[in-house]
């Protein structure tokens, strides 16, 4: 009998499932092992419990805190953000002394060479990477959803995806990609947070140390349910530290967690999540402190690893506010296109997914590389010639812009290229202006204030048409607002962010 449910299972793993119920994408089922994180307390668990004594309950939960506090330690030391950054702007900076160099004799060629070199050398590792280990593709974030919702993805929390998603990730922003770094620290921060615990690796047989505290492979059957549930906890606290920390909002962080995370939840797991947020928070602001505060370290004054930067009117604007009470039905509409624009792009997203399971990740590895390949020459070109055909210079305005953020890209001095500047620009200035369909919420401001409604920072607009597409994608309210007030540093806004996500969803 054994046999044959084997046997079923393996033939039902062949079968083809229909997504959208028409016969035309259909798409290999695949059975995952199921993990259950919930305590069973029956009488033999009571029996467990009663015979254990407080010191060792002491002893555990004493542990637990510790490895707490040190994953939050280490999440806040793990950001790749500043050696992506070091790399992208020596790539930018070679690039942009071969088109001052070349500029005169109209070498444009020899520029694009370089950069398209540069960029298809990066390309072709991260290429490489997500060849050796499949699962490090992507943001990561469905996995981990997966896994703290109960399916084992294979090689999830490996040490082997850890480094092939952190290699990856730097190799593929630096390389010029439209991809970004928030998805992939929220993966990282998981697998740290799996492998911490268990002080042992798969991948590398030599990393293994006695800490049984964690470990289930040594326990009896009556204890297993609890030592994995502590280990869901661990894993549940750390998968969304490091986008916390990314985001500068660590409240937000935790209740992103809470909100779209897990789906086993109790109350000791936000206290340690809580704790584990305020370590990594504040790891990761004393090293920027160092690295960005002109080695002032301790000065807490670091956001984070990204800030959206100061909203206010300028001084040429008179009776301008941040939002006034005849804004709200303005608000209302934003988010009702937005939800409407975020659905559309999750169905554009879905058949392209399905699209690629059947034509591109069927074919060989190889091919796969090379359409990386493409993706980059394209991407580089684009980049390359948008500032040179499709731009305008613009004059820099005063006090408002860092200097540095800018590019002029064949523009008198005093100028900016604007398109230059989105796409040679740091990815940190580039989502402070073009931050997930603000150009929607900008362009509603620039119209109100053709048709003479100029009471309303224009800014704000922006920021309500991107939390209100991001809502309609992603189905979030009460953590995308607390991240969203948090990264702004603008509690003002809570209101209208509250109305356009829920009109939204």
């Amino acid at each position: 009998m054994e046999t044959e449910q084997r046997m079923r299972l393996v033939d039902r793993s062949q079968e083809m499932i229909d997504l959208n119920n028409s016969g035309k994408a259909k798409l290999p089922c695949k059975d995952y092992e199921s993990l259950d994180y919930d305590v069973c307390f029956n009488q033999p668990f009571s029996k467990m419990l009663a015979s254990r004594d407080k010191k060792s309950f002491w002893a555990q939960e004493v542990v637990r805190w510790l490895v707490t506090g040190a994953i939050g330690v280490l999440t806040g030391l793990f950001k790749i953000s500043s050696v992506i950054f070091a790399v992208g702007n020596y790539v930018i900076r070679d690039t942009f002394s071969a088109l001052v160099e070349c500029t005169p004799r109209g070498c444009l060629a020899v520029s694009l060479l370089i950069l398209m070199a540069f960029n298809a050398a990066f390309c072709l590792v991260a290429g490489i990477l997500c060849a050796v280990e499949p699962v490090a593709a992507g943001s990561g974030i469905p996995e981990i959803k997966c896994y703290l919702n109960g399916v084992k993805v294979p090689h999830v929390v490996r040490l082997k995806t850890l480094v092939c998603k952190a290699v990856g990730v730097l190799f593929s922003v630096a390389g010029g990609l439209f991809v970004g770094k928030e998805g992939p620290m929220i993966h990282s921060g998981a697998i740290i947070g799996a492998g911490v615990p268990q002080f042992q690796s798969i991948a590398c047989r030599k990393i293994k140390l006695n800490f049984p505290y964690f470990r289930t492979d040594r326990l009896h059957m009556k204890e297993k349910s609890l030592v994995l549930q502590s280990s869901q906890f661990l894993l549940s606290v750390t998968g969304y530290n490091l986008y916390k920390s990314a985001f500068g909002a660590p409240i937000g962080g935790v209740l992103f967690s809470l909100e779209e995370g897990s789906s086993f939840w109790n109350q000791s797991l936000t206290w340690r999540s809580f704790f584990c947020s305020m370590a990594s928070t504040f790891t990761l602001n004393f090293c920027l402190s160092g690295i960005n505060g002109n080695n002032e370290w301790g000065s807490f004054n670091q956001p984070g690893l990204l800030s959206f930067g100061v909203f206010r009117c300028s001084k040429a604007t008179e009776k301008c506010n941040l939002w006034n009470i005849q804004d709200v039905l303005i608000f209302i509409a934003m988010g009702f296109v937005g939800g409407l624009l975020g659905a559309w792009f999750n169905q554009l997203n879905k058949h392209l997914t399905v699209h690629r399971i059947l034509h591109v990740n069927a074919r060989p590895k190889y091919v796969r590389i090379l359409e990386v390949l493409l993706v980059g020459c394209v991407t580089t070109s684009v980049a390359f010639f948008s500032p040179i055909y499709l731009a305008y210079c613009k004059t820099l305005p005063q006090g408002g812009t860092n200097s540095s953020d800018t590019k002029d890209y064949f523009c008198r001095k005093g100028q900016y290229n604007d398109m230059a500047t989105l796409f040679f620009a740091s990815q940190e200035s580039a989502i402070r202006q073009l931050f997930h369909l603000d150009a929607y919420g900008r362009f509603i401001g620039e119209l109100c204030r053709m048709l003479g409604y100029q009471h309303t920072y224009h800014g704000t607009f922006a920021l309500i048409g991107a939390a209100s597409f991001l809502g309609g994608v992603v189905r979030m309210t009460i953590s995308l607002t607390v991240i969203l007030i948090e990264s702004t540093n603008e509690i003002s806004y809570g209101l209208p962010i509250m109305i356009s996500l829920m009109v939204c969803n």
